[in-house]
């Protein structure tokens, strides 16, 4: 630049005492170095331009590399506090279903040992029958007898037949001298007319039940004292009475059998045992 202003200045010096040629030649050549001044002054300001505006560019970058550095940060916190969640759920669940696995065996445990229990008492009263039912349940213990089996109709005088029925219960019943025993009376829903001693099923059941007990302790030397006495009249049926059938299922006497619970399951031990061998 400074080169360009000295040349100007020795040029106009000169023109006075150059001839026209060398002033127009002088002349072509500050044009062609004013040119070439205009032409760096514009690639000057665009590179200038372009300067600034590749800084912009970098401080975006900057600022957007700071951005996914953040981001990054959080992004490493909340996979971490993922993976945790996901591994105490995964904990979580395992336990829930270890706690299944576990419910399914001992309810199959006890189907198994509940099945071995009833075919043990079946064996033991000798009888297979279906007017004689034997159930376990929440270790309660259920023998359930047909009516016709112990009575005639509208009775409560125990039969013949029903002695030798209940001399195979009262083997249970003496074979576990630590468990109570409870007789029911059940009747079906036809009223009971009343003959003076007895008014109604309530009656019927109560006495059909002291009956049975008076059996089991007078003929069958069961302790009077583990025996219980009790009638359920018509309102606690098996099924609807709605026909001869159903009536007669209904018509029954339930020995319920109730040992403690160590005493339960010392007698499925048992039944286990004897069916390991």
């Amino acid at each position: 630049m400074r080169k360009i202003v000295i040349a100007l200045s020795v040029l106009m010096a000169l023109t006075s005492c150059v001839s026209k040629k060398q002033y127009a030649a002088l002349e072509a050549k500050n044009k062609e170095t004013q040119d070439l001044l205009n032409s760096c002054t514009v690639k000057l300001n665009s590179c200038l331009e372009e300067k600034a505006g590749l800084a912009a560019t970098v401080e975006g970058l900057k600022s957007h590399n700071q951005d996914l550095i953040n981001s990054s940060k959080d992004l490493t916190v909340l996979t971490t506090k993922g993976a945790e969640n996901l591994e105490k759920s995964l904990e979580s669940l395992k336990e829930k279903d270890l706690k299944i696995s576990r419910l399914q065996d001992a309810l199959t445990k006890k189907d198994s040992v509940t099945l071995a229990l009833v075919t043990s008492l079946k064996g033991a009263v000798g009888i297979n029958d279906p007017d004689i039912e034997i159930n376990v349940e929440k270790g309660v213990v259920f023998i359930s007898i047909a009516d016709k089996l112990l009575f005639k109709s509208g009775s409560y005088d125990v039969s013949d037949k029903a002695k030798s029925v209940l001399a195979k219960v009262a083997k249970v019943v003496n074979d576990k001298p630590d468990f109570e025993c409870m007789v029911e009376g059940h009747t079906d829903d036809v009223p009971y007319k009343s003959n003076g001693v007895l008014l109604d099923n309530w009656d019927l059941s109560v006495k059909r039940s002291t009956s049975i007990v008076r059996v089991l302790t007078n003929d069958l030397n069961v302790n009077p004292a583990r025996l219980i006495a009790a009638g359920r009249s018509s309102y606690v049926p098996l099924v609807a009475n709605d026909s001869p059938e159903n009536k007669a299922r209904n018509r029954r006497t339930r020995i319920v059998v109730m040992p403690k619970i160590d005493q339960f399951y010392d007698m499925i031990e048992k039944e286990m045992k004897k069916q390991a061998k």
